[in-house]
């Protein structure tokens, strides 16, 4: 009577031994059109690789079809389910990587792996780069954290609990670096660390602050977003998000207040039955703008608000205090929750309104976490957290 079952446990195992051998094949193969994206990886192959990769051009994909030949004319039934497997076993970095790999084969295989990887929404993962401007889950937050590099005035994000905890597993997803200017201060935000450049495909989004708002009350920072590989100074740009902090003149005791205009979600994401907007692939300047606008405005929505959740005083600390859960182990003015802040006439149910949904907190020298969920995005949640790095007149 064990006979069969040994046989059948043995036939799994030599299944899924030639399902991951079959993947290494693979990856191997796509690696060789991705050695500049590799030389980016730290820990654990922590990169994300751009959707505009040499398989995407013309040239490209033939070069790829040629070398991979074999791979893309297996049966359709064939390819979803060996994606499918792969798609299924592998939950995290750097495994996830296999899942890219798959990816990277050519169109056929690129196409159905698209069509087989769920949006972080759905599933709390992300796997393409289009990950990082889709919302995050519903369900739990997505954990990360940012390391600082004061020498190279540089905040690299990374997917994990934290450098201790997760080691190898980090996982990077994206860089910004910080400009200081005669009259304000910018943060660019690119896929990579060695590239910051507007012009570049890994270039993803800046977040500054206008030089005459340093005399007014609050302090305000934009964060705009670009995807066009030439972008000219006279080209306008999307302002998907301003944030705000409000100057506590008197210095009296108390945290300084923080709000967030989120231009590019409606206040009717969060109620119920609403939805986000979730991009599917990457688009230029004026296209995004345009559709950004039509969105709002097709559907009679204002932006979505978030403001600080407010702390409670401790009378045995002697201090201002809120629940992270764990995530936050040291004091800072930095530290912060957002939640919604919803209109008596939006009808938002109040648990939504309680829900907490980013919070940033110091846990050691330059390691802070960020933890984010629906309907912030990464890189939403990432420009918010940058922010507080360069706010020090504005906190208690």
């Amino acid at each position: 009577m064990l006979y069969p079952l040994s046989l059948a446990v043995f036939r799994q195992k030599s299944t899924e031994m030639q399902l991951k051998s079959f993947v290494r094949e693979i990856g191997n193969m796509s690696k060789k059109f991705t050695k500049k994206e590799k030389h980016e990886c730290r820990r654990g192959g922590a990169y994300i690789a751009p959707d505009s990769s040499p398989l995407s051009s013309t040239a490209g994909s033939s070069t790829a079809l040629t070398e991979h030949g074999r791979w893309a004319n297996l049966p359709p039934e064939l390819l979803l389910d060996i994606i499918q497997r792969v798609e299924a076993r592998e939950t995290c970095w750097p495994g996830r990587g296999d899942v890219v790999a798959c990816a990277s084969v050519c169109r056929s295989w690129r196409q159905i792996t698209k069509e087989v990887v769920k949006t972080p929404e759905q599933c709390g993962f992300l796997t393409f780069p289009i990950s990082l401007k889709q919302p995050g889950s519903r369900d739990t937050p997505i954990e990360c954290f940012i390391q600082r590099e004061k020498a190279t005035s540089t905040y690299r994000l990374y997917m994990g609990l934290s450098p201790a905890l997760s080691g190898n597993l980090n996982k990077l997803l994206l860089v910004a670096k910080k400009v200081r200017r005669a009259t304000c201060t910018d943060f660019v935000i690119s896929l990579v660390g060695n590239d910051f450049s507007r012009s570049s495909n890994n270039y993803v989004g800046k977040l500054n602050q206008p030089p005459k708002d340093s005399l007014v009350r609050s302090t305000n920072r934009s964060l705009q977003k670009t995807h066009s590989r030439q972008v000219s100074p006279r080209k306008p740009m999307f302002i998907t998000a301003k944030i705000s902090y409000e100057l506590n003149v008197l210095r009296t005791r108390g945290p300084s207040r923080m709000k967030c205009d989120m231009y590019s979600i409606p206040a009717s994401a969060i109620g119920q039955g609403g939805t986000a907007p979730t991009p599917t692939a990457f688009t230029n300047c004026n296209d995004e703008a345009r559709l950004g606008f039509k969105t709002l405005k097709s559907a009679q929505n204002v932006p979505l608000v978030l403001r600080n959740k407010a702390p409670r005083w401790h009378e045995q600390l002697q201090c201002w205090c809120l629940n992270f859960k764990g995530r936050v182990t040291v004091a800072s003015v930095k530290n912060f929750q957002l939640v919604a802040a919803a209109e008596p006439s939006q009808n938002v149910a109040v648990p939504e309104q309680e829900k907490v949904i980013l919070q940033f907190g110091k846990i050691g020298k330059d390691i802070f976490t960020m933890d984010y969920r629906y309907p912030l995005s990464a890189l939403q949640a990432f420009a918010i957290s940058l922010s507080s790095f360069d706010t020090k007149p504005v906190c208690e």
